[in-house]
């Protein structure tokens, strides 16, 4: 089947399954498919079985075009300030973009946020610098290319092979955004965010193989001079770098040649900022995965994990006498707790890390959802077992149709609340 021919759309909700007939996935799809790890496959009589994880977006295979869709949406103007916030980015310019979801979902937000940073830069003014080239003239202009000249020229002296030094547009900080713009028009489904894209690559330099420019990217330093490039080249490693699963949240990565978005590993980042700059604002600060760490002893080798939350956060201590730091364990969880109750796996992991890191009197951790229906919730989880209280888990739901800022609110007042308590719970 040609490579040009219409893609049969599969269309898979997340954390869903459903059957893809072997006619239209085997060979190199499936490997694809197994070394990103995007959906689970379980082969069966007829097919294979694909289940969706916590992983959204467009995956383009040989002969499916394999669409992931969210559980719980969110707008892409408030996406893009989300994935801003998780990877602590300016939020672009609302007066300038035009973020809809359209047939490529949340993958298609990341080339339009690429051009509008992009579109900055020329509004700005391309950055210049001296650029070395190579030039054969019959006037020495730059520097002398010995090697090329003893092994070209023969001894020839009316052809000088030369290395010069112009001063252009053509730096590294450019060819990456070139580079960057033109691969994201091959990739979009968008004709009028093709057009666009196309448009602005035509004024950067291009390498005359695009994906070059991930080596660039590898080797290039930052300083004042060219510090402004950081937000184009950010989006710029997530196209030039093939969109695998995180790479949406991680600037390395080449796997899955499609643009996919992890929402667990999104919900994580956020509420992690969230709670440490609320933290940071009530006189406390984020503490490092080791400091405390609950850790399991006498394991076959001894190499059994330690206990991890997803955020742990450190206070000074109240009450006189006090010397040791006061723990607060929040945990991110993107599930659909505005409707179901919390699971009792996870009870049992919040027990535990109140019973490590919290005092008697304070048995307290954070369990942050998201709430997609537009209103922020709130309840309290008393467990209380045959010698009395065992802990506190206060179950938060943020909206996601507001901005990150804002929709901090339920969580920043838990934090402060806890972090200026002296009275026992």
């Amino acid at each position: 089947m040609p490579r040009t021919a219409t893609r049969h759309e599969v269309i898979l909700d997340e954390h869903e399954s459903v059957i893809v007939p072997r006619s239209r996935l085997y060979g190199d799809d499936l490997d694809r498919l197994r070394s990103i790890k995007a959906v689970g496959i379980v082969e069966v009589h007829n097919g294979y079985v694909l289940k969706a994880r916590s992983t959204t977006g467009v995956l383009q295979l040989e002969r499916i075009r394999l669409v992931l869709r969210p559980k719980f949406p969110i707008a892409g103007t408030q996406l893009i300030n989300w994935l801003c916030y998780a990877n602590e980015r300016r939020q672009p310019d609302e007066t300038l973009r035009n973020w809809p979801i359209g047939r490529d979902g949340y993958a298609g937000l990341v080339p339009a946020a690429l051009l509008h940073e992009c579109r900055l830069l020329l509004r700005r003014g391309l950055r210049r610098n001296y650029v070395r080239r190579p030039r054969v003239d019959t006037a020495l202009r730059g520097r002398l290319d010995m090697e090329a000249q003893a092994s070209r020229c023969y001894g020839a002296v009316d052809q000088l092979h030369l290395q010069t030094f112009e001063y252009e547009d053509g730096g590294w900080e450019n060819l990456v955004c070139g580079a960057a713009l033109t691969v994201a028009a091959q990739r979009s489904t968008d004709p009028v965010q093709i057009r666009w894209l196309l448009d602005t690559a035509a004024q950067f330099p291009t390498p005359r193989r695009p994906l070059d420019a991930v080596s660039l990217l590898t080797r290039g330093q930052y300083t004042w001079l060219n510090t402004h490039y950081r937000a184009a080249h950010a989006w710029a490693r997530m196209v030039l770098g093939g969109g695998g699963v995180t790479d949406l949240l991680d600037p390395y990565g080449f796997g899955a040649k499609s643009l996919l978005l992890n929402l667990d590993v999104l919900w994580e980042r956020v509420v992690r900022r969230m709670a440490v700059d609320a933290a940071v604002a009530a006189g406390g600060r984020g503490a490092g995965k080791e400091e405390g760490a609950i850790r399991t002893h006498g394991g076959l080798a001894d190499k059994t994990a330690s206990f991890n939350p997803d955020v742990l956060l450190a206070f000074p201590p109240l009450g006189e006498g006090a010397t040791t730091s006061r723990f607060l364990v929040v945990d991110a969880k993107y599930k659909n707790y505005v409707a179901k109750n919390v699971t009792a796996d996870d009870r049992h992991q919040l027990l535990t890390y109140i019973a490590g890191y919290t005092e008697p009197d304070h048995p307290l951790a954070l369990i942050v959802h998201p709430a997609p229906d537009g209103s922020p919730t709130e309840r309290d989880l008393r467990i209380v077992g045959p010698r009395g209280r065992m802990g506190l888990i206060k179950v938060l739901g943020l909206d996601t149709r507001r901005g990150p800022e804002d929709a901090a609110g339920p969580l920043r007042k838990a934090i402060t609340d806890f972090a200026t308590s002296a009275a026992p719970l």
